[in-house]
């Protein structure tokens, strides 16, 4: 039977805000210090920014949230019976939690769940809010950032590990780092765990772009939200309204690409240091591969996982994996 827990608290596995503020500094300075400017998309993620992130996910050009929810509800039941009974459900970069929602009711006999978020004011509202719909459910909501090793709670050791990672979240990773995430799974989660990830699949152009460069503007301000955070956060003097959102598909590569450009000339100052932009010129903030099943699955082979089984909606547009983890690599 679930286990039933007082309201969810943090676990404090997140390192103290001085030294995160350190790092975001560090990590900004460097990369529009870089002959090509970018920024990591892992900053996207305030309060305001997951917020902006959930809008996306409604909007009608966004087919990846609620394909990956059809195919959740209407394959959940299968999913839910090959996974291990009483064990550790650990999804990492957990936002909302509106996907596991669709598997929760089928795993009725989970040791606790484990949500692992970089926001963490996001990360405690929604997990109080998911303990009142769930009251015998433990929640251990663990603020931390996922790409980076996580120390799970020592009292579910001995607990089955499943993981769970949604949303194509892998996609925003150069696929060697890809490769590289899955391997630090498979350690936080430990051999004979499983995996259950999304994967958007290879489609039709129009239909990708169209999904990153909304005709609401959504994205456009998700995008720019990063530097509403670089100001604040920083100090830096951005003027919103000399950059606009761009996204386009890059067929070679196989991505999608963010960027933000500079409309015109100008200098921006981060925590002092300056840094100049010359018109049409960019920070690339994103990218978001697109994977063929085949393609996919030698990936997760390559960082020690076995495919198990996959799920797709009627039409190839999006995927959802089970693996297995056979090898720990230490690396």
């Amino acid at each position: 039977m679930p286990v039933t827990a007082p309201l969810p608290h943090l676990v404090p596995s997140s390192p103290p805000d001085e030294q995160t503020d350190r790092s975001f500094l560090r990590d900004v300075l460097a990369g529009l210090g870089a002959p090509r400017k970018h920024l990591s998309a892992k900053y996207f993620y305030d309060r305001r920014g997951s917020e902006l992130f959930e809008a996306i996910t409604r909007l009608p050009e966004y087919y990846p949230t609620r394909t990956e929810l059809a195919i959740l509800d209407h394959d959940g039941p299968e999913i839910a019976a090959g996974l291990p009974p009483g064990a550790a459900l650990v999804e990492f970069g957990s936002g909302s939690t509106a996907k596991v929602r669709r598997l929760l009711p089928h795993l009725t006999d989970l040791a606790a769940y484990v949500p692992i978020d970089v926001s963490e004011e996001f990360l405690r509202s929604e997990a109080e809010e998911l303990g009142r719909d769930f009251p015998r459910l433990r929640i251990e909501p663990v603020a931390a950032d996922f790409t980076k090793p996580v120390t799970l709670p020592d009292d579910l050791k001995d607990a089955p590990k499943v993981g769970f990672f949604p949303g194509s979240t892998i996609g925003n990773f150069e696929p060697e780092t890809a490769a590289a995430l899955l391997g630090s799974f498979a350690r936080t989660l430990g051999a004979g765990a499983t995996l259950v990830v999304g994967i958007d699949l290879v489609k039709d152009k129009a239909v990708l772009e169209a999904a990153y460069d909304d005709s609401a503007g959504v994205t456009a301000a998700f995008n720019l939200n990063l530097l509403t955070r670089i100001n604040r956060d920083l100090g830096a003097d951005f003027d919103l309204n000399g950059f606009a959102h761009q996204a386009f598909f890059d067929e070679n590569l196989g991505r999608i690409e963010m960027h933000l450009v500079s409309r015109r000339s100008q200098l921006v100052t981060v925590a002092g240091v300056p840094f100049h932009f010359a018109s049409g010129e960019t920070i690339h903030t994103e990218n978001s591969y697109k994977y063929t099943v085949a393609g996919f699955r030698a990936l997760a082979r390559s960082a020690g996982w076995e495919h198990a089984r996959v799920w797709t909606d009627p039409d190839g547009l999006f995927s959802v994996h089970a693996l297995t983890a056979s090898t720990i690599r230490r690396h």
